[in-house]
């Protein structure tokens, strides 16, 4: 099918450009850009796309899914549906299923997904990308296969459970240094966090919930850049990044040349320990939110590029798992239908980030920390595009959403911006 986009605002991070133009789309590939045009086919389908953005597709660096073990919450069908409609072209899934992926017998499996979940005909599935368990079962206690993961076609590495074990931790480094593959760690020191639930803070005294403090995330991340320093070139990506204290830290990694990226998740930039006073357990997170001013540190780390990426960690739960006391219920929240929009109408409509910004930080820079390129909007380069239209409202409803679950905090609330098509 051939399809022309009239004017319609294209940002494209890779290049840099933020401009409104018509861009001619056939057979997967962009045909042409121009400021107008008006030479094509008489079956060409014409859109007229004025206040629409066309971006590059945008990349989620992990999340969970509820398939193998528990379909009852996501299956590859519902998550690549739920990917498609927020916009995302690749995805990648965290090891901690069940079966955790910690041979390469599943990883084959799990390749073959893409090409059997069924989605609509004009939707094409998001590119599944599968992370690789650190530990058998993802427990902290024995090292992977990792070669043979690496050689079944891993994305990379994590466990994503905080990893305490230094020794093992040491050796991880060293062994993954010849694959040529990212590890993520989640830094956070269980013996700190306890059993809490929320940042220290007055707003935990308020609420009367078991607080954490910021030091179970930042003596983690100090003890793993002492580790990195020591050990050479491995490609080591940062999780969950969720303290002021952390961005600074990890600026200084960076300002003396060590390997490393970092991401922090969509809701922490969008939401504070305020936000916990409804005690809705979708806001129980883990990490928890942070404080007012740990929110506008990671805000001003997004914007530098001292934090790379956004990552959207879907975590899709049933009903009946989050109906609980705050701090019994398990911890995260969905995010791929919601996470363009919020941030777009909280970051890029109020002057935080800028069109561009937001977009690398969701499209480019995701493909980076695993050692991928994205296209330029240019003609004759694949299309692998997101449509969005920030100016179209709806609810978030169960029957809205194509992801099984609906444990968010804006369950019955209306937003404001969808994504209309992608292209992959």
């Amino acid at each position: 099918m051939t399809e022309l986009l009239q004017k319609v605002r294209i940002i494209d991070p890779v290049s840099g450009i933020d401009q409104i133009a018509d861009v001619l789309i056939a057979d997967g590939q962009i045909q042409a850009i121009a400021a107008t045009i008006s030479d094509i086919s008489t079956d060409t389908q014409v859109r007229n796309c004025q206040g629409l953005i066309l971006g590059t597709g945008l990349i989620d660096l992990y999340s969970h899914s509820g398939e193998p073990g528990f379909e009852e919450r996501e299956t590859f069908s519902s998550l690549l549906q739920a990917a498609a409609a927020g916009g995302f072209t690749r995805i990648g899934i965290l090891p901690d299923t069940s079966p955790s992926i910690d041979n390469p017998a599943l990883v084959a499996q799990l390749q073959n997904i893409r090409n059997i979940s069924p989605l609509h005909p004009r939707t094409p599935a998001p590119l599944l990308h599968i992370w690789g368990a650190i530990t058998l079962d993802v427990e902290g206690k024995q090292m992977t296969e990792l070669a043979d993961l690496a050689a079944a076609g891993v994305v990379g590495f994590t466990d994503s459970h905080p990893l305490d074990n230094f020794g093992l931790l040491r050796r991880v480094l060293e062994y993954v240094q010849p694959l040529g593959k990212p590890i993520a760690f989640w830094p956070c020191d269980r013996q700190l966090t306890a059993n809490g639930v929320i940042r220290e803070g007055a707003d935990a005294l308020r609420f009367g919930l078991p607080p954490i403090p910021a030091s179970a995330e930042t003596t983690a991340i100090a003890a793993l850049l002492e580790l990195v320093a020591a050990s050479g070139n491995s490609q080591v990506h940062i999780m969950r990044v969720s303290t002021a204290r952390s961005v600074e830290l990890i600026a200084s990694a960076k300002a003396a040349g060590l390997p490393i990226t970092a991401s922090t998740t969509w809701m922490h930039l969008l939401l504070d320990t305020t936000a916990v006073k409804s005690y809705d357990t979708s806001l129980h997170l883990d990490p928890p939110l942070g404080t007012p001013s740990d929110l506008k540190a990671l805000r001003a780390g997004v914007r530098t590029g001292v934090i790379d990426a956004i990552a959207i960690d879907h975590a899709p739960y049933t009903y009946e798992e989050k109906v609980q006391a705050f701090a019994e219920a398990p911890t995260g929240a969905i995010g791929y239908e919601l996470a363009l929009p919020l941030l777009w109408q909280n970051l890029v409509e109020t002057g935080e980030l800028t069109a561009l910004e937001l977009w690398q930080a969701l499209s480019k820079n995701p493909a980076e920390c695993i050692g991928q390129k994205l296209n330029t909007i240019q003609p004759q380069q694949t299309a692998e595009l997101t449509l969005f239209d920030p100016q179209q409202t709806w609810k978030v409803e169960r029957k809205n959403l194509h992801t099984l679950s609906s444990n968010t905090p804006w369950l019955g609330k209306e937003l404001q911006g969808r994504v209309v098509q992608i292209w992959c």
